[in-house]
């Protein structure tokens, strides 16, 4: 199994930055893509932003050209610069898992606890 930890939520103005960071433990080897996704109230969760094993990134045309995510070893970061007050949510980190060395394959997503961003205007 797969467990992620978040970090790096809080209160920020329009404008501001924050970085978010998901780290992974447990069976990270079997990790092919790892995602962002958010939640504001009264709406479905919306993916924000996706990194595959291979380092390939890929954006929400509403946070392109201001969120990058990238990695570092085991964690996963989302730096958001720009922050407008559409992006208060609840934030969470996804990890899809592939473990193709047991029969059948394992396939599974697994999911942080979530963080909160609040930006004000």
């Amino acid at each position: 199994q797969v467990q992620l930890v978040e970090s790096g939520g809080g209160l920020v103005q329009a404008g501001g930055s924050l970085r978010l960071s998901c780290a992974a433990s447990g069976n990270i080897l079997n990790i092919n893509l790892m995602s962002w996704y958010r939640q504001a109230p009264g709406k479905q969760r919306e993916l924000v932003a996706t990194i595959t094993s291979s380092g390939n990134t890929n954006y929400a045309d509403s946070v392109s050209g201001r969120f990058t995510i990238f990695r570092a070893k085991n964690t996963v970061y989302l730096q958001m610069n720009s922050l407008k007050p559409e992006d208060t949510a609840v934030y969470y980190c996804n990890a899809h898992v592939f473990d193709g060395s047991r029969f059948p394959p394992s396939e599974y997503d697994s999911w942080g606890q979530g963080t909160q961003v609040t930006v004000s205007s």
